[in-house]
C-alpha cells in the first residue's frame, strides 16, 4: 500500500473534500483563482484545474496540508 496520500485520489475527490472542509469562500481566499471566487462549482473548477498545472499543484498542496493536519493527534 502506498504511503502517498494522493495515491488513488482523483482531482474530483480532492476538490470535493477540500470544499467540504473549507467551503468555497475559504478555498478562494487560500487559492485566489476565479473558479473558486466567482460562481464556484466542482465542474467548472475541474475544467480549469485540469488545464492549469500550477493551480492543480496548489490544490494538491492544500489537500496534503489538510491531510497532515487531520492526522495529527489532539493534545
Amino acid at each position: 500500500m502506498s504511503k502517498d496520500p494522493l495515491h488513488g485520489m482523483t482531482l474530483e475527490m480532492i476538490l470535493t473534500r477540500l470544499v467540504e472542509v473549507y467551503g468555497w469562500e475559504e478555498m478562494g481566499r487560500r487559492i485566489n483563482i476565479r473558479c473558486f471566487n466567482f460562481d464556484p462549482s466542482i465542474s467548472s473548477s475541474l475544467k480549469f484545474l485540469r488545464k492549469t498545472p500550477w493551480a492543480r499543484t496548489k490544490v494538491e498542496e492544500l489537500y496534503l496540508r489538510q491531510v497532515r493536519l487531520a492526522s495529527r493527534p489532539l493534545e
